[in-house]
């Protein structure tokens, strides 16, 4: 397990903070939730981003076919997700694991489990499943990783962004409400957060994950960024962006740092383990963080 982090002096960027605090009570009303992802496989096709631990256990995977979750194991878990008051941040997957036809029994299932239209999260989604997923689906997330266009051909070599944008342009005319997921840590500079502000204005986008980049062994990356880092971006995007839904994924190691991204403006948490957060210790110091910054925990662990 990595060593938990300790929280800097918040000095630098505390005029920042007090801020987008002050915009985001304006806003909403203090719930804060656990955003639990929901993955059906660990496999994907393309399998080349360099960040992800997908692309370091591709080669060895023979069946890909079996490197997908029972049907059973995903109902499982979208029923603990609603008895724990958890909210599904999305249903995840790698490419090509699943035809359209038992991608639109899961999520239907799921949606139903729920008893709410569900975020899908699952790559560019052509137009025949949008429009089957319809009665399921209230909210497509575009895993674009990082903004800056130079960067994001180097980590993402086979998956470009004209295609999300385009997919975008025709879930939203259909009612499906928008996100994109991002990871800081990658390579960005502060200096990009002007390419994130348009881009979020011209897909106009009602919500977004800022993940904190978790090293993978066997990938480029040793060091994810700093809690200042994180809490800088999701800052501006509150400051910018009164109203959209800010989501910022964490990881146990980094417990210290959420009041501090909670006080940027963030709504929710997300990418935690819970199975190792349920009635121990360490589930209480993620509710005691969330009390340092004065917001009312609604889950449970």
């Amino acid at each position: 397990m990595e060593k938990i982090i300790e929280l800097p002096d918040t000095k630098e960027i505390q005029p920042l903070i007090d801020k987008a605090d002050k915009i985001y009570w304006k806003n909403f009303n203090g719930d804060t939730w656990f955003g639990r992802c929901i993955f059906l496989s660990w496999y994907c096709d393309r399998g080349t981003c360099t960040f992800c631990f997908r692309s370091t256990i591709k080669h060895k995977i023979k069946h890909p076919k079996m490197a997908r979750r029972r049907f059973e194991s995903v109902i499982k878990e979208a029923k603990l997700i609603k008895k724990q008051n958890w909210r599904l941040e999305f249903l995840t997957g790698g490419y090509g694991i699943l035809d359209d036809k038992e991608l639109v029994s899961i999520i239907k299932e799921v949606s139903e489990t729920l008893g709410e239209k569900i975020w899908i999260n699952l790559g560019e989604v052509g137009s025949n499943l949008i429009n089957e997923i319809k009665p399921y689906v209230g909210g497509i997330v575009s895993s674009i990783e990082t903004i800056n266009p130079i960067l994001h051909k180097k980590v993402c070599p086979d998956k470009p962004i004209e295609p999300y944008i385009e997919m975008m342009k025709k879930s939203r005319k259909l009612g499906f409400k928008q996100s994109i997921a991002i990871i800081i840590g990658l390579g960005e500079t502060r200096s990009d957060f002007k390419l994130l502000k348009k881009f979020i204005e011209e897909n106009s986008l009602d919500r977004i994950t800022v993940y904190a980049l978790r090293p993978v062994q066997e990938t480029p990356f040793t060091k994810g960024p700093s809690p200042i880092e994180v809490a800088w971006w999701i800052a501006n995007i509150r400051i910018n962006f009164p109203t959209i839904e800010i989501i910022a994924g964490t990881a146990i190691y980094r417990i210290p740092e959420i009041s501090l991204l909670l006080k940027a403006g963030a709504n929710a948490i997300t990418k935690l383990p819970a199975h190792k957060l349920i009635g121990n210790e360490t589930g209480k110091s993620v509710e005691e963080e969330v009390k340092k910054a004065k917001r009312k925990w609604i889950s449970k662990f």
